[in-house]
């Protein structure tokens, strides 16, 4: 009669040096609710995944998960076991290795590798609706895990020194004067001030438009202004920036192609705004919706290809479970 052997698992021999921990964010992540250790555990796998997968299950969270980092500590086995040894655990319903995307700033996308460990055996079911509830609810801790390393220290704000009370001025006596009489004097009109007109302007300073339209003068003297004229032209300069150009753009236009004098820079200038006014562009085509970045991928267990989790059977993608039919 042959008896199968159901002795628990043995106790890994690891080397004199502690299991390394992975990156933040990576290595191991023990999937929850699972039920405190027993000594029937993992019975049913072969001597070498037994031996592998005790090792695992005492391994804390954010424990390297790598091959290299587990066969060196692992002397029993070399690089080759152990690789089969996960595959076979995976096989198994222990484990599945997963990419989550742990970040996304700037345009940069951030990937990081983990392995989430289940010491009970889970069928294909349970791990697809585990991993789709982790892809869109994601751990906090993980989250935390990583911010942890990357924020800056905080900042603690120095007090200000308390600004020193004025000093008192010092009296001083001054002698009493006579009394002065003074003799009204008959006041002169004064001449009413010219109304100029005053550019819009913009928190306090000219807009952009009297500003182009001031520096004309500076670009070639035939176009030179006065204020009265900037004020007078404002408006029309105004809605070719309306319509999307610049001030260099406007200048260009203004000063292009001119005669050998202007007799009138004032209407010259207000020819070329009325003829040379830009078209409005039409409004620009709404932006097609992104596409939504995945946030979890399973990998398979044997060829390491990523992919949905309800892709993968026993951690096999399609073309690793039926090789004969790829």
């Amino acid at each position: 009669m042959v008896v199968s052997d159901l002795s628990p698992a043995p106790c890994a021999s690891a080397s004199s040096r502690a299991h390394p921990k992975a990156k933040p964010g990576y290595g191991k992540r023990s999937v929850p609710a699972q039920r405190p250790p027993h000594q029937g555990d993992l019975t049913l796998l072969p001597e070498r995944e037994r031996h592998i997968a005790g090792y695992v299950d005492a391994l804390p969270d954010g424990a390297a998960m790598d091959i290299k980092s587990l066969a060196r500590s692992l002397p029993l086995y070399g690089q080759m076991a152990v690789g089969s040894a996960l595959r076979a655990l995976g096989v198994a319903g222990h484990l599945r290795h997963v990419r989550c995307l742990s970040s996304e700033n700037g345009g940069q996308v951030r990937w990081v590798t983990r392995t989430f460990w289940s010491r009970t055996a889970r069928d294909n079911e349970w791990w697809t609706a585990f991993l789709t509830a982790e892809e869109y609810h994601p751990a906090p801790q993980e989250a935390a895990e990583v911010a942890a390393t990357t924020a800056p220290p905080p900042w603690v704000p120095t007090q200000p020194a308390a600004p020193a009370a004025p000093e008192a001025p010092a009296s001083v006596h001054v002698p009493a004067q006579p009394p002065v009489t003074t003799v009204p004097q008959q006041r002169t009109a004064e001449p009413e001030p010219v109304s100029v007109p005053v550019p819009q302007a913009t928190g306090g300073r000219p807009s952009p438009a009297f500003i182009a339209l001031a520096q004309l003068g500076r670009t070639d003297s035939r176009l030179s202004l006065s204020a009265a004229d900037c004020a007078a032209l404002e408006q029309m300069a105004a809605e070719w920036f309306a319509r999307g150009v610049g001030a260099d753009y406007l200048t260009h236009a203004l000063t292009a192609g001119l005669p050998a004098s202007v007799d009138s820079p004032f209407g010259f200038v207000r020819r070329r705004l009325r003829d040379k006014l830009p078209p409005r562009l039409p409004a620009a085509a709404p932006a097609a919706p992104r596409t939504p970045v995945r946030r979890l991928m399973v990998e398979c267990t044997e060829c390491g290809a990523p992919g949905r989790p309800e892709a993968f059977r026993d951690g096999l993608c399609r073309p690793c479970r039926e090789p004969d039919q790829a």
